[in-house]
């Protein structure tokens, strides 16, 4: 670069430039660092210089000058050139090395596929060879034997043939040679038992021993090896299992059962959003998904699974006997249907139960003159024991529907048909108290006809008998129908079998403990056998007649109180016969665990949202809490029932319990914690009850007819009621002018135009006959007196409390409110 550019000689000078620093430190301690500072090199061009131009390119680069940027010097541009250029000799450099090294590897990955395939269709033609060969050598094995059969029976047929000459124990050598031959090839088998293939001459042959290998385990095996070979990961077979799915079961058990790890069960559980141990139990329906997922079968077995036991016979045809008919008597309430029973049996139940009615669904058997046996069912008349009939209706062959002559067909008589209709039993019309003056049988009939029900004097198919239970009129056509009756259903039944029944009626007896009173419906029952009964066990230590007698054993169709159980079952349940106590005992407990989740489940079901909903809808509904006690538990159920009917949006009765047997200290304790009274039902209370009761302030109350305790309560339940506020309209007043009076403030000078101004009632004020204020008076004046009423067509002032809106023209309308008792219907 010559001197004449203008630009200063570039030199190195002595470097950068360094200053010393002194650094303080703890305890007076210092130090001299040195500190260089670099300048940076800034390269400013003279005014109107022109860029050089390279002599290389000589007229070229003169006519098209490069551009670059301001400051840049030749010799640096070159050096960013040569920069550029070499970047991008490397770039291609290195893409053409890349796309040469993918090409190697996918020639690479040809190669080994080739080679993979070459090997299988190589290891196919070995197999396939193998194959011919083994068929070959069998086919010549089997040819030899045949050969050496047919050799071997000639000499024998031909005393003359060389062999048949041959010394014995020249015959033995090739034997013992042949054994030889074998046990060499027996032992190298066994040394390669492991390697190699089956093939079909070692499998026929039994070569190997007592335990041979299978060809299905050959080929497995080479295929495992195969898939070794080739680098695939070889993968153990699956062993499907069939589970056994109870309704609940513990994560470790179904691993257990799966033969799979816990730890892969519980993580496919967490993968299903349940976070679960090994310890805890699961549903049903969530580990069918986890053994479905594992590959296996389910197969659902359930807890009652231990009902099994109860099986169900089908009766053979030669075991049938006739039996005798199970007839239920049904009716209205006071229709005569126990009284016209005990015409027949010639007893006296009516005068035995309180207020006349029945209460209680009873069982009897009556032989007829005939020598015909019978068994009844008499059921209660009141619309309180409305599933007692429709238990007497399901159990029975015959219903006999006794109507009054002089009342014809009511509410329970309709209920009693539709029962009968529903189990699908035919019926037999008893007309009764046709001796009564008033009696109109016809008018009766005809009523049936609006239910569908036609008797054969309208020309229909059902049986109709006109009966007097008082003076015995018709009894024997009504027997005689029935006997028809019952010859029409040809009913049998096999006596040999184990027993089966239905509860008509259960009670506690506090001398023989829990009772039921069952009607035979199959089987014999007999002293000592061992039932279940519902959720409820035991054996039969004692077996009571209809008439009040022991006996031994109750056949079909025949009604007993059965002694022996551990609890009062409910009424409707079926009785079954088992072979062991252990048995009746799993059973029993199966179904009270059943029927304790069950109700367990429809508590834990209610959601938070519900409850909020349900206590806002009962903010205004008041609960009258009882306690029932009563003999028997029909009659429980039946009071239970009628207690949930009574009742409206306002108020309503909630039964705390009920159950059967004399009320108990336990029953005081829960009626004053809940503030209850306690309601028996032909029961008492214990003395330690009674003394409870007077202690706590307890109310108990006894009743033996249900009429009166269902009216007590209602009676009970209305005062609970809030009373009915009405208004009564006494008069009108328009408002003539209004004054301002100091120390009162406006008044309004009226005109009574109606009725009669009060002081101490109610007020609105009408404007344009729009209520616009109500409230009550301050103040009401006849001339300067204060009066307490004023008679219509008389003026008088008027001043409004709190209120003084009031103008010329408004009407003052006066009323009253008084409360009115109210009562459930």
């Amino acid at each position: 670069m010559s001197d004449s550019d203008g630009k200063k000689t570039l030199g190195l000078r002595s470097g950068p430039r360094s200053g010393n620093v002194k650094q303080s430190f703890s305890h007076g301690r210092t130090k001299n660092v040195v500190v260089e500072t670099k300048r940076k090199r800034v390269v400013v061009p003279k005014p109107g210089a022109k860029p050089a131009s390279d002599p290389s390119d000589g007229s070229k680069g003169a006519s098209k000058p490069q551009t670059r940027p301001d400051g840049i010097t030749d010799s640096e541009m070159d050096r960013r050139l040569k920069a550029v250029q070499a970047a991008k000799a490397r770039e291609a450099e290195e893409q053409a090395q890349r796309e040469a090294e993918e090409k190697q590897r996918e020639e690479e990955r040809q190669r080994r596929r080739q080679e993979t395939e070459a090997k299988e269709r190589e290891e196919r033609e070995r197999e396939e060879r193998a194959r011919a060969k083994a068929a070959e050598e069998e086919r010549k094995a089997k040819e030899a034997a045949e050969a050496a059969k047919q050799a071997a029976a000639a000499p024998a047929e031909d005393p003359g043939h060389p062999a048949a000459k041959q010394p014995a124990a020249d015959r033995r050598k090739p034997e013992k040679a042949r054994e030889d031959r074998s046990k060499s090839g027996k032992g190298a088998r066994d040394s390669g038992r492991r390697s190699g293939k089956l093939t079909l001459n070692q499998a026929l042959s039994g070569g190997e021993g007592g335990r041979q290998r299978s060809m299905a385990a050959m080929k497995r095996q080479q295929e495992r090896a195969r898939q070794k070979a080739m680098g695939q990961q070889v993968e153990r077979e699956k062993i499907v299992r069939e589970v056994q799915l109870p309704e609940a079961i513990v994560v470790s058990e179904l691993a257990g059962r799966m033969a799979e790890r816990v730890a892969d069960v519980v993580k496919s559980l967490m993968n299903m959003g349940m976070m679960v141990t090994q310890n805890q139990t699961i549903d049903a329906d969530t580990a069918e998904l986890i053994i479905e997922e594992f590959g296996h079968r389910v197969v659902r077995v359930s807890d009652s699974d231990v009902e099994d036991v109860i099986k169900e016979v089908e009766d053979k045809e030669s075991d049938l006997e006739p039996r005798p008919p199970v007839i239920t008597i049904m009716g209205h309430v006071d229709h005569g249907k126990t009284s016209l029973l005990d015409a027949i049996r010639n007893a006296k139940v009516v005068s035995g139960e309180a207020g006349g009615i029945t209460q209680h669904i009873g069982a009897y058997q009556v032989t007829t003159d005939s020598g015909a046996v019978l068994s009844f069912l008499d059921t209660p008349g009141h619309a309180a024991f409305t599933s007692m009939r429709s238990r007497g209706a399901q159990v029975t062959d015959i219903v006999v529907l006794v109507i009054a002559a002089d009342d014809a067909v009511m509410p329970q008589t309709v209920e009693a048909i539709n029962h009968a209709k529903a189990a699908d039993v035919p019926m037999i019309i008893a007309i009764n108290k046709v001796d009564k003056p008033d009696a109109d049988p016809d008018k009766a009939r005809t009523d049936l006809l609006q239910h569908e029900v036609i008797v054969e004097k309208l020309s229909g198919d059902v049986q109709d008998v006109e009966v007097s239970a008082i003076t015995g009129q018709g009894l024997d056509e009504l027997l005689e129908a029935i006997a028809l009756q019952a010859e029409i259903l040809e009913l049998k039944a096999n006596p040999n079998r184990a027993a089966e029944g239905a509860v008509i009626e259960a009670q506690l007896d506090i001398g023989r403990g829990p009772v039921a009173t069952v009607l035979i419906q199959k089987g014999t029952l007999k002293q000592g056998d061992i039932f279940v009964v519902g959720e409820q066990y035991g054996k039969v230590r004692a077996l009571i007649n209809d008439k009040g007698e022991r006996v031994k054993e109750a056949g079909p169709s025949v009604p007993v109180e059965v002694l022996g159980l551990n609890g009062t079952p409910e009424a409707g349940d079926v009785l079954n016969v088992t072979d062991t106590e252990a048995q009746a005992r799993e059973i029993a407990e199966y179904r009270k665990n059943a029927a304790k989740e069950k109700r367990a489940a429809e508590g834990a079901a209610t959601t938070l949202e519900q409850l909020m909903a349900q206590a806002k809808e009962n903010e205004n509904l008041t609960e009258m809490p009882i306690v029932v006690k009563a003999d028997v538990q029909g009659s429980a159920e039946a009071i239970v029932q009628a207690m949930e009917k009574i009742g409206n949006e306002e108020v309503r009765v909630r039964v705390l319990h009920s159950g059967v047997g004399a009320i108990t200290e336990s029953d005081i304790g829960l009626a004053e914690a809940s503030g209850a009274p306690v309601f028996g039902f032909n029961v008492r209370a214990n003395a330690p009850a009674r003394n409870s009761a007077n202690q706590k302030g307890v109310e108990i109350r006894y009743y033996s007819v249900i009429y009166d305790l269902v009216d007590d309560v209602k009676q009970a339940a209305s005062g609970l009621l809030s009373a009915e506020i009405r208004e009564n309209f006494i008069g009108y007043a328009e408002i003539k002018e209004v004054f301002k009076v100091t120390g009162v403030g406006k008044v309004a000078g009226c005109l009574v135009t109606e009725g009669i101004a009060r002081r101490s009632a109610g007020v609105r004020l009408l404007r344009d006959d729009v209520v616009i204020h109500e409230g009550t008076l301050k103040t009401l004046k006849r001339f300067k007196d204060e009066v307490s009423e004023v008679q219509s067509g008389q003026e008088c002032g008027m001043a409004f409390a709190a209120y003084e809106d009031i103008r010329p023209g408004d009407v003052i309308e006066i009323f009253e409110r008084e409360e009115v008792e109210r009562n459930l219907d």
